[in-house]
């Protein structure tokens, strides 16, 4: 596997086929595409690579764009090495590569890559202004010696898996069709932060999780969620959103890690979202409110238990 951050630096044993996109959340979509783009190589007796972005090319286009990604860069490199690939290059989006025409951008795949082949999805376009689309990168491959292979949209359950949908669901809390359709459990990273210590005066300790920035947050509400510190495997639950019953108003993320007492500021801690319990509510008391953590907890607990067991066999 080779590993690079601008495409000047890639270096391939002979010729590759290639694929080229964000590929944001590494979903069921792009696998079908991956696999497909494996399958391609190898019969033709040429590398696989994918050509990713390691910022959204709309920033550049348009610069009051602000990404809402599904994975980091760190977490989709290290996706899209699992599935097989023999080398990515993570390229900078600037203006210069937004410049490129698609036949000025295949050049510079042809003369560094030995680019043999592109393998796209039916709604794949590149090129200054994204004007060239798969009609016209067939007859452009023609022109160029490139072949094109176009991969279909895979669906789940009757709807189409691609990114857009994928945060209009979390957008509505949905993170077991979001799972379903990446595959894996949605998650994401972030900084154990101090907070108020409002959750520990309730009897319900949380850690405050600092989310890096233009990443997707799901729907406000409580969630039953897969805590990892470092190589343990913690059963949580999660709140996401304002705290209306103390009238904060800043949307934080907090997790409260079952049967666990230990001074974790300042780790890093990835959640897996598993279930959502339930939406947020303002309760008139506190009462009211420490009564349904304490079901939401055990919510959690029924439906975490089992996979935790599992896990650890």
């Amino acid at each position: 596997m080779v590993i690079t951050e601008e495409l000047d630096q890639v270096s391939t044993v002979g010729d590759s086929i290639v694929t080229i996109g964000v590929f944001d959340g590494v979903h069921l979509g792009h696998r079908h595409l991956l696999h497909k783009l494996i399958e391609n190589a190898r019969k033709s007796g040429n590398s696989a690579g994918v050509v990713t972005f390691k910022n959204h090319p709309a920033t550049i286009v348009n610069p009051d764009f602000r990404p809402n990604f599904l994975t980091s860069i760190e977490e989709r490199i290290q996706l899209l090495q699992s599935s097989g690939v023999d080398f990515i290059a993570a390229v900078t989006f600037d203006e210069y590569v937004a410049s490129l025409s698609a036949a000025d951008f295949i050049k510079l795949l042809q003369e560094g890559i030995g680019m043999k082949g592109l393998v796209v999805g039916p709604d794949f376009c590149m090129g200054r202004n994204r004007k060239a689309d798969v009609s016209s990168l067939r007859s452009l491959g023609q022109e160029m010696g490139f072949s094109l292979q176009v991969v279909s949209v895979q669906e789940s359950n009757g709807i189409s898996v691609r990114s857009t949908t994928l945060r209009e669901l979390l957008a509505r809390g949905d993170v077991n069709t979001v799972s379903l359709m990446l595959g894996r459990p949605f998650s994401f990273s972030g900084k154990i932060v101090a907070g108020f210590r409002r959750g520990r005066e309730l009897g319900f300790p949380t850690a405050n999780i600092k989310t890096k920035d233009g990443m997707v947050i799901p729907k406000n509400g409580i969630y039953s969620t897969i805590a990892y510190l470092g190589d343990r495997k913690l059963m949580s639950a999660t709140s996401i959103g304002t705290r209306p019953t103390f009238d904060d108003g800043k949307r934080v993320v907090e997790t409260y890690v079952l049967d666990f007492d230990e001074d974790i500021y300042g780790q890093s801690l990835r959640l897996e979202f598993i279930e959502h319990i339930r939406d947020e509510i303002t309760y008139d008391t506190v009462k009211e409110l420490v009564d349904q953590i304490r079901q939401d907890v055990d919510v959690a607990r029924v439906s975490l238990k089992p996979l935790i067991d599992r896990m650890g066999q």
